[in-house]
């Protein structure tokens, strides 16, 4: 089995507690590799599993797991699970997974899950958007849509995607979440195969030729998966489009990183705001 032939890949390093005297791994531990690479498959679909799974009305559960040892992963080995779907059936998902040392498979999985009611478990057909997306993501097409608009076109995805990170999970005050910026703001909400929205963020203009990206927000689940990216260059794109040479914005300390891969630079001194530590960032056009 060769690296090529997947798309999915998660990193991993082998931990003390996943190995014997001999720092080999357990085999028992491999099921677990594979169990997280499959969650990253679902990230890389652009699906946040609880929320995709209650839309579409069903649960995955595992049928069948088959392992091939090759060789085994050691102690401090950095290894790669990879993974891809084989096949659908009516009421199955098959993957096809590979444990990889560089470019060498050590451990090679089939595992099939089948697509149940929750609550009686018994089988039902894959929707027909779900079959779609996988199809989509093999294929090697783009999982996600990015929307541009006004505040009353994208007030209801943005704000409750914002509403779920900043005053649920971050626990900003409603009150200091909202402003009347919102109505002359261009929003961006990203959405997924299902509809849902999964990132969003606004452009305003700080004064003419220097706009200001804010409210960015991405949904807990898919964070790391390129979803703020994609957020953050449609912002740019418009903010190029209308003739800016500077855009600024206040980042979260915690995503300091994230724009500066990005190219964005820091200025001036960290500050608090809203209780939270922030960093003032730009990046000229």
């Amino acid at each position: 089995m060769k690296r090529h032939e997947f798309r999915c890949f998660h990193r991993l390093r082998v931990r003390r507690a996943e190995v014997d005297m001999q720092g080999i791994v357990f085999n028992a531990h491999y099921l677990m590799y594979f169990d997280a690479g499959i969650t990253e498959y679902w990230r890389a679909l652009g699906l946040p599993y609880a929320d995709a799974m209650h839309q579409l009305g069903g649960e995955l559960y595992v049928k069948k797991a088959n392992l091939e040892f090759n060789a085994s992963a050691r102690m401090d080995d950095q290894v790669d699970v990879a993974l891809r779907c084989a096949r659908i059936g009516n009421s199955s998902i098959t993957m096809t997974g590979a444990l990889f040392l560089g470019e060498r498979a050590l451990v090679v999985a089939e595992i099939a899950n089948v697509f149940a009611d929750p609550a009686t478990r018994t089988s039902r057909p894959v929707p027909t958007v779900l079959r779609e997306l996988i199809e989509r993501y093999e294929a090697g097409q783009d999982v996600l849509r990015v929307v541009a608009g006004p505040w009353h076109v994208l007030a209801r995805d943005a704000s409750a995607l914002r509403r779920a990170v900043f005053v649920d999970e971050q626990g900003i005050p409603e009150s200091e979440e909202w402003d009347g910026a919102d109505a002359t703001a261009l929003h961006v909400v990203v959405y997924n195969h299902l509809g849902q929205a999964v990132g969003t963020g606004r452009l305003l203009m700080a004064e003419p030729g220097v706009g200001k990206i804010g409210r960015m927000a991405v949904h807990r689940a898919l964070r790391g998966t390129g979803v703020g990216s994609r957020v953050v260059q449609a912002l740019v794109d418009a903010a190029r489009s209308r003739g800016d040479h500077v855009l600024r914005l206040s980042a979260q300390r915690t995503a300091i990183g994230f724009y500066e891969r990005q190219g964005w630079r820091r200025v001036g001194e960290p500050y608090d705001e809203v209780g939270i530590p922030h960093q003032a960032m730009e990046i000229r056009l």
